[in-house]
């Protein structure tokens, strides 16, 4: 179980990289800001539960954005933690299935929580919206899923893909 645990960390790590790296492409290209989301939904988490992020102006500002950030990088890990454990479990898919079900894990790990605290809504994205938000997850899940597909394969006969 421990092996599945890592395996699922290290395939998660590896996909949020990519899933970034996607990000930050698409906003050198369009010349787009980053998205205030995660900061926003940090700072209303860290208030409701009674700890509001400590410091003042850009300090804190700071603080929240580097918060964000590793919250982002923790939901990439954890999903892939999550679908490691459903393969070990048996719950095994094409590659192609379980990279954009891996992808729609991690986009809805990061996407419900802003739509439950009124951060962002959904329902109001355009297509451009829409895009930037599902290319880099469905990326983040076929690199994910296939990691942890590779992973399967100790030799090469064990390969069935």
């Amino acid at each position: 179980m421990i092996q599945t645990i890592l395996r699922g960390g290290v395939a998660g790590a590896a996909g949020t990289t990519v899933l970034n790296a996607v990000t930050y492409a698409d906003m050198a290209l369009r010349g787009r800001p980053a998205s205030e989301a995660p900061s926003e939904v940090v700072d209303k988490v860290a208030h409701d539960v009674g700890h509001p992020v400590p410091g003042e102006g850009a300090t804190r500002d700071n603080r929240v954005t580097g918060i964000a950030a590793l919250t982002g990088i923790g939901v990439g890990c954890a999903t892939g933690v999550a679908v490691a454990v459903l393969r070990g479990v048996g719950i095994r898919m094409p590659w192609w299935l379980g990279g954009i079900v891996t992808g729609a894990l991690a986009m809805a790990g990061a996407d419900l929580p802003m739509a439950r605290l009124g951060v962002s809504d959904p329902r109001t994205w355009s297509a451009v919206d829409w895009t930037s938000d599902v290319v880099p997850h469905l990326i983040y899940g076929t690199v994910t899923y296939g990691i942890l597909t590779a992973s399967d394969c100790h030799h090469p006969s064990d390969c069935h893909h």
